[in-house]
């Protein structure tokens, strides 16, 4: 019966470093909205330079895809670091169109 606990523990631990290096790669989504909000919404609504942009505009595979292609370079623009630039392309692939969890970003 001990041995099975030692084997859950240390699965346990596992996997939790496991989602804790997964989480560093990626940005923080709750970051990212606010960067978002901060940075990018007074260029991306309606009539401003860069259109109309929020999170339901795109699928996870496309905002992966538009990140991969453009680098964001508006993010380099409003003075954004690489991270705070993987912040918000977390934020938007977490609540892209298709995601659990879509939202505009009111």
């Amino acid at each position: 019966m001990k041995r099975i606990a030692k084997v859950i523990a240390i699965l346990s631990i596992a996997a939790l470093c496991a989602s804790a290096a997964i989480a560093a790669e990626g940005g923080n989504p709750k970051k990212g909205k606010y960067l978002y909000k901060k940075n990018c919404k007074t260029c991306h609504v309606e009539g401003a330079e860069g259109g109309p942009m929020t999170p339901l505009k795109k699928t996870q595979a496309q905002w992966d895809r538009f990140f991969e292609e453009k680098g964001h370079a508006c993010g380099a623009k409003a003075g954004m670091s690489e991270q705070d630039i993987k912040d918000v392309q977390q934020f938007l692939f977490d609540h892209a169109a298709d995601s659990d969890q879509p939202e505009t970003c009111g």
